[in-house]
């Protein structure tokens, strides 16, 4: 992958190895291309949502706020101040800077004494986006800093030099202000706010950046043919339109059996937006051919060879055994507010990522390092792939925050934590932690309308994920090949045209749901609750009630567990589901196990109570 990174020394500890990536095995979303076609591509990605009061913690300050732009000037509400320096800018980079000693060091020198005291002393950045840019190239070169922004300021940005709207963070260097804007002038050309690199510690406290922007791809991918090579029902769909029989009782994949030759993904586009470094060892396979005389059981284990590797790579002569690269590399569209690279650092306090669009991953914020967000709001974002508020390939805590009104295309429009190829090799996630927390308002075209895991590993605790929307799956929550844990949390109002409108758990993935609340949310095909599929789900003290599979084919309102999956409830309810065929509760395909504790309760659900459930009564 093509990438505007540094160096990874330092990074190798903030992301897991990465692993063969698996297939998803999302049987049952046949017809789902119509509604794809519905939601036309350019039209989410180009929607421009307007701030509402109650959306956004987006505080105006008390007093007139200043907008200046890179050329130094300001507007009539404020005035230039240029601090007493004359202005070091010239051209379109910041070269010239870097000769220049700080001017605040002891004797004259450059700050590069070991003497503590000037490296964490606070400087004040006037309301001048130069002097900002001049103020980090200074702290980068004087081993970090403490830059205290004016209050009530607008630093609008203008320029940039290698996609970055600032200096690129190489020490630990600390953004202050209060009601604080860093945004990019809506005429410039595109680039990114801020750009942590390995060994960079950026802390933002009281900040809100605005308006970053990166290339979108050259060629559009759509949502259900990017997801098809991982899917035989989803390919069958692209391939060629379903047939109008009712789907069987036994499992939504024999419904839909795949066709003879599986829709290839999108054409890959002159020039790759994005591309692997070429240190990646691991190769994929183009997804093996179905064959539609099979069972669906064969299907799925035809599905589950087709992204692994046909053959070994080869290894040049007389050279050592091929390295497996321990972390994931950005491209050079990720990230368009923040990006923080392999071996990077930040802590994000207190402040906003608003209206930043990536033409790659993380429309926020993209983490492949090691980030921290806590009483930050991230509204308004898109990413033309992945994570619409954020994406993250690294290490990454939530806590007290807010995720909301971000679309990401392809999937997960507020968190993604990896993500399946589009013209290049996956991505694998890496850990995601969200603490007390909102993920609210979002959606997507593919998977994961709130939050979508590939290859990871997700906790969420006392967190509430609500009222997003993804067209082919998983309204609020979509995991394959992943480990997801909900703790005290509340999946609620989701909604999805295909499976999953709560909880998608998918491919080989382990789900643990404890104290826990599954509610009122919708699907158009099964599994409005929960929708297991070749997976292993727990749920302990936890309710999943008031879901609805609506579509004309939908069973499952509660639960749907497919043939091969196991669903083990313990002291749970599962009431009040609904679902236009029977059963309106819990649903097991032939093949697959669910077990019930005898203080577990499935009951009041329409028409039916379960289907192939042990110790339920139907």
């Amino acid at each position: 992958m093509s990438n505007d990174v540094t160096s990874t020394d330092g990074g190798a500890s903030t992301a897991p190895p990465t692993r063969r990536r698996r297939a998803l095995w999302v049987a049952g979303v046949a017809g789902l291309t119509g509604v794809v076609g519905l939601a036309a591509l350019g039209g989410v990605a180009a929607r421009d949502d307007k701030p509402k009061s109650d959306q956004v913690s987006d505080a105006q300050p008390s007093t007139n706020r200043q907008t200046v732009s890179d050329d130094g000037g300001a507007d009539k509400n404020g005035t230039k101040d240029d601090g007493g320096q004359d202005d070091e800018w010239s051209g379109g980079d910041w070269s010239g800077f870097d000769d220049h000693p700080g001017k605040d060091s002891k004797d004259g020198k450059d700050g590069k004494d070991g003497k503590h005291d000037e490296k964490d002393r606070a400087k004040q950045v006037p309301c001048d986006s130069d002097k900002l840019i001049q103020a980090i190239t200074f702290a980068n070169n004087e081993n970090g800093g403490v830059l205290e922004l004016a209050k009530g300021c607008t630093y609008t940005l203008t320029r940039n030099q290698d996609g970055n709207g600032l200096p690129l963070i190489t020490e630990h260097i600390t953004l202050k202000g209060e009601h604080t804007t860093i945004g990019r002038d809506a005429t410039a050309d595109y680039f990114r706010i801020l750009n942590v690199g390995a060994g960079g510690h950026l802390t933002l406290k009281g900040l809100s950046i605005r308006g970053g922007q990166t290339l979108q791809p050259s060629m559009t991918a759509d949502p259900a043919t990017v997801w098809a090579p991982y899917s035989a029902a989803v390919r069958s769909t692209v391939a060629k339109p379903p047939a109008t029989a009712a789907p069987g009782t036994e499992s939504p994949a024999a419904a839909a059996k795949p066709t003879a030759t599986a829709a290839k993904p999108a054409a890959k586009p002159a020039a790759k937006p994005v591309a692997k470094p070429a240190a990646k060892a691991t190769t994929k396979a183009a997804p093996a051919k179905a064959t539609p005389t099979k069972a669906a059981t064969t299907a799925k284990a035809a599905t589950a060879t087709a992204a692994k590797p046909v053959a070994a790579p080869a290894k040049p002569t007389g050279a050592g055994p091929a390295v497996t690269p321990l972390v994931e590399q950005p491209g050079f569209t990720d990230g368009a507010g923040v990006l923080v690279q392999p071996g990077g650092r930040a802590e994000i306090l207190d402040s906003e990522l608003l209206y930043n669009q990536a033409g790659g991953n993380g429309g926020g914020l993209a983490n492949f390092g090691n980030t921290r967000l806590s009483k930050t709001t991230v509204a308004h974002n898109t990413a033309f792939f992945f994570g619409g508020g954020i994406f993250n390939a690294g290490v990454l805590q939530v806590d007290e925050s807010k995720i909301k009104d971000n679309t990401g295309i392809i999937g997960g429009g507020g968190i993604a934590n990896g993500a399946p190829r589009i013209f290049t090799e996956d991505v694998d996630g890496g850990a995601v932690w969200v603490y007390k927390s909102e993920v609210t308002d979002n959606e997507t075209l593919g998977f994961g309308g709130g939050v979508l895991d590939v290859g990871g590993t997700t906790t969420l605790h006392q967190t509430t994920v609500s009222d997003n929307t993804a067209v082919l799956a998983g309204g609020g929550v979509a995991v394959a090949d992943s480990q997801l844990t909900l703790k005290d949390a509340t999946v609620a109002k989701n909604s999805t045209a295909g499976v999953g409108g709560g909880v998608a758990v998918a491919f080989d993935s382990v789900a643990t749901i404890e104290d826990s609340r599954i509610k009122d949310n919708t699907a158009g095909f099964f599994g409005a609750g929960l929708y297991n599929d070749d997976s292993v789900t727990t749920l302990r003290d936890s309710e999943v009630v008031g879901n609805r599979a609506v579509g004309p084919f939908a069973r499952g309102g509660g639960i749907f567990n497919t043939e091969g999956s196991e669903v083990t409830l313990h002291r749970t309810t599962v009431a009040h589901n609904f679902s236009t065929l029977p059963p309106g509760g819990i649903f097991n395909s032939l093949g697959g196990t669910v077990t019930l504790d005898d203080k577990s309760a499935v009951t009041a659900n329409r028409p039916t109570n379960c289907f192939n459930v042990s110790d339920c009564f139907a």
